[in-house]
């Protein structure tokens, strides 16, 4: 085994300061494979991402780069919107189109009314069973690993929040020698963290007869952070590898998620100590604490009558 030449190795990037990139992940990628990228691009090994998408999957994933990494877990609790495309009368075992077929019927005829109410009864709060292979850990393990081990999963329901299900477009899918005819329906959906969409079109198709199962999805906005702010894994690759990458400031990246509180000057210093100040009238969430110069110093909740720091981006 040779070693490379170190006078011949490309130069590190520099690193990236702290903040959030929203970027647009392509088809066939994983949300890792995406994190390993950035870990290049960003010069940092300290980059982490806000919610997988699957490999099918395309659209908005936030990724934290360095302190950052500390937001992400509130980001992972925003909710989502997404556009995609459910097909009817085709069942696979992943309940979108990297599985295999289990049946196909045929959805020809299958009422747009029919489809109308099926869409209104998974609309609103709904309890819904993931789908087998989801990320969802089982006794330790993930759901889709057991089931590639040949095991049947069955996972529980569980609330989520569908706020819109809309048909935005239908399409005939005509029959050829192999396949039924099928309907295509185009779907924007927005919906709580922790809703599969592939489970909607897999619960659509059931209440229908005829089954379904996602063909393609697009996400769309993650909390405060639309499409609108991405870029692509190209655009990122193409920055200067001279130059620290461009990323949300941590203030504008809070700014999306959260409400402000505009500190004085007293304040952000004890809240650099970790010291608790004043309560300001308030939302039972968390605040993001800005300085006077512009600078996201502190996510802050109001207990009684004091305001206490729960993370701490600039101390002192």
């Amino acid at each position: 085994m040779t070693r490379t030449d170190p006078a011949h190795r490309p130069p590190r990037r520099p690193t990236a300061p702290d903040g959030l990139v929203v970027v647009d992940k392509p088809a066939g990628w994983t949300s890792h494979d995406v994190v390993a990228r950035m870990r290049r691009i960003a010069g940092t090994r300290k980059v982490g991402h806000a919610g997988t998408l699957d490999p099918m999957a395309t659209g908005v994933l936030v990724l934290g780069v360095g302190k950052a990494t500390r937001l992400l877990t509130y980001v992972v609790g925003a909710d989502k919107e997404y556009t995609g495309t459910i097909r009817l009368g085709v069942r696979t075992t992943t309940d979108d189109a990297e599985g295999e077929l289990v049946t196909a019927v045929d959805a020809g005829s299958v009422a747009l009314d029919a489809v109308a109410a099926g869409i209104a009864a998974l609309t609103g709060d709904i309890q819904q069973v993931p789908s087998s292979v989801s990320a969802i850990k089982v006794d330790g393990q993930r759901a889709y690993a057991r089931v590639r081990a040949g095991e049947q999963v069955e996972l529980a329901a569980r609330p989520v929040a569908i706020s819109r299900f809309s048909l935005d477009a239908t399409r005939d899918v005509p029959a050829t020698d192999d396949m039924p005819a099928a309907l295509d329906l185009d779907v924007t959906v927005v919906c709580s963290s922790g809703t599969y969409i592939r489970a909607l079109a897999r619960d659509l198709g059931e209440a229908l007869g005829v089954g379904g199962h996602l063909t393609a999805l697009r996400r769309t906005r993650v909390g405060g952070y639309p499409l609108a702010l991405a870029r692509s894994l190209d655009d990122l690759e193409e920055w200067p590898a001279d130059v620290p990458l461009d990323v949300l400031p941590l203030a504008d990246a809070a700014r999306a998620i959260f409400p402000v509180r505009d500190l004085t000057p007293a304040e952000t210093t004890a809240l650099s100590y970790g010291k608790r100040i004043e309560a300001a009238p308030a939302p039972d969430e968390p605040v993001a604490g800005i300085s006077p110069d512009g600078e996201l110093v502190a996510l802050l909740e109001s207990r009684g009558a004091h305001a206490w720091p729960v993370l701490v981006f600039a101390p002192a």
